[in-house]
């Protein structure tokens, strides 16, 4: 499902193999995936996740990526259509997980997935606040990620590993994929 106004990574060739770095780089018990849009890395990556919870601030691409999860018969996860900033302000928002158990502490993964602009400073403080076991930042512009990366370096985060990933050949546009963990 994409309605109007939802993002969507248009190649789709691309956008697997992209997905597939993600999946790669991801461990955990719990994933947490800020500016989901219509689900699709959230959907990708929650077959290695005990539950998998999506913050999009576009309505409609929230419900979309709820009808995706039933559509593909996937059941972990939960969508949640807000700003990833007021998301993050709530004082415990981990609560909000699909079927969390309480037995034991779970190992979070949260993945960013911003627009060009980077994430705010609210954003990148509300995560170091989850201090989540694993950091992956997808990016499609190299100054922002440099600008956020350094942020998440100076709050305990280090770099483990960085992956390019060309979606439109013949352009200067690159994703690229950063997996961190606390030092």
């Amino acid at each position: 499902m994409l309605s109007p106004g939802s993002f969507f990574q248009v190649n789709t060739v691309q956008a697997q193999a992209l997905y597939d770095v993600v999946k790669e780089a991801a461990e955990g018990d719990l994933l947490l995936d800020l500016y989901c849009g219509v689900g699709s890395i959230a959907l990708y990556l929650a077959s290695r996740f005990e539950a998998v919870m999506g913050v999009e601030e576009v309505a409609s691409a929230a419900k979309d990526a709820e009808k995706n999860a039933k559509l593909n018969r996937i059941h972990n996860t939960r969508f949640v259509g807000e700003s990833t900033e007021r998301f993050l302000q709530q004082p415990s928002p981990l609560l909000l997980f699909p079927g969390r158990g309480k037995s034991k502490k779970k190992r979070l993964t949260v993945v960013l997935d911003p627009p060009r602009a980077g994430c705010s400073k609210e954003v990148l403080l509300g995560v170091l606040r989850l201090s989540p076991h694993q950091l992956i930042y997808v990016s499609c512009d190299p100054g922002t990620l440099a600008r956020d990366t350094a942020f998440l370096i100076e709050g305990g985060f280090r770099v483990q590993e960085v992956q390019p990933v060309d979606l439109f050949p013949h352009t200067a546009h690159i994703e690229t994929v950063v997996k961190m963990s606390r030092s």
